[in-house]
């Protein structure tokens, strides 16, 4: 074998090393379980993405998988209703400035959860200003607008992005490790949900996971991710969780 599958083993692992398994979640201190009793959540259409993850570690789309992840998302949603609140109800149908309006508030979700991931979630990134605060983000008030539409108190939104190894990157994987003790990950399993008070935009909770588990393209699978993603939120007749739960090292 050439010098240059080795030098191309050594400048895939600088940008495929292991992920550490991080996760996190965070809740508003002035939001409890009690909050939700009797109230109508909106489920926001999830964002979901799957395809396989090519030798070189680049995702590639799979429309097919996306499609059956996204239905099988949404079932499975439908199925914990009870855990959820009262009342879960889809994101509705709708075109023009009320289509405009909910597509620009997912946008804003995925960036403010993303902020609050990078800096105040996980270990390394946070900013001094967020190591020690309150868990504190917020949407805007302009939420309003979405529980006028929808009649709902809450908007549940979901991430999922998920990228199997394919057949090549797998084989690459073991390469990495029998020639050059390189460790490559074969994979990528991520996924955030959030919880939004629509009346005054506050992102009440956040559950976010770098490396989850279950195959999103079967029930089974996508049951075991939900539960995860669901995974303390806060629960009627339950205690709400500490703010922020640090995660790995």
């Amino acid at each position: 074998m050439g010098t240059w599958w080795i030098t191309g083993l050594a400048l895939a692992a600088l940008g495929a090393a292991p992920l550490a398994a991080q996760e996190s979640v965070g809740i508003r201190a002035d939001f409890s379980a009690t909050d939700l009793q009797g109230e109508v959540i909106v489920l926001i259409r999830p964002t979901v993405w799957v395809g396989a993850q090519s030798t070189g570690g680049t995702p590639e789309p799979n429309a097919e998988w996306t499609d059956t992840a996204r239905a099988l998302l949404a079932a499975e949603l439908q199925q914990r209703e009870a855990l959820l609140g009262r009342k879960l109800v889809a994101e509705p149908e709708v075109t023009g400035a009320d289509g405009a309006l909910l597509a620009g508030y997912r946008a804003l979700f995925a960036t403010v959860a993303r902020a609050a991931m990078t800096y105040q979630f996980f270990r390394g990134n946070r900013l001094p200003t967020h190591r020690h605060a309150p868990f504190a983000w917020t949407l805007g008030p302009g939420t309003q607008r979405i529980a006028a539409l929808t009649g709902a108190r809450y908007a549940l939104f979901v991430d999922l992005r998920d990228a199997y190894g394919s057949t090549g990157r797998k084989l690459f994987q073991i390469a990495a490790a029998g020639l050059v003790g390189l460790s490559i990950t074969s994979g990528l399993h991520r996924g955030f949900a959030g919880l939004v008070d629509l009346r005054s935009g506050d992102l009440v909770w956040l559950r976010a996971d770098q490396a989850m588990g279950g195959d999103v393209r079967t029930a089974e699978g996508m049951r075991r991710r939900v539960g995860q993603l669901l995974e303390q939120m806060p629960q009627s007749g339950a205690k709400s969780v500490p703010p922020i739960k640090e995660g790995s090292p």
